[in-house]
């Protein structure tokens, strides 16, 4: 599985456990909306810096966060 795709499934999962909207992640996060829309599906690449913030927001470790993206790709 690409990687885009990966980090996509992973960051709809951890968003949904966590019960937030894409709109209530992306105001904590300060990122737009369609930002987190277009992360989600695979579109957009982010980069470390906004992994790192996405990770704080969902309350996950970024090396957890990594791990999981890697578990999903295979």
């Amino acid at each position: 599985m690409p990687l885009n795709e990966s980090f996509a499934n992973v960051l709809k999962k951890l968003r949904m456990q966590k019960g937030l909207s894409q709109e209530e992640l992306a105001f904590k996060a300060n990122l737009h909306r369609t930002y987190i829309s277009q992360l989600e599906r695979g579109l957009k690449s982010p980069t470390l810096n906004t992994i790192s913030t996405l990770a704080d927001v969902l309350d996950i470790s970024l090396t957890q966060f990594v791990k999981s993206i890697q578990e999903d790709m295979k």
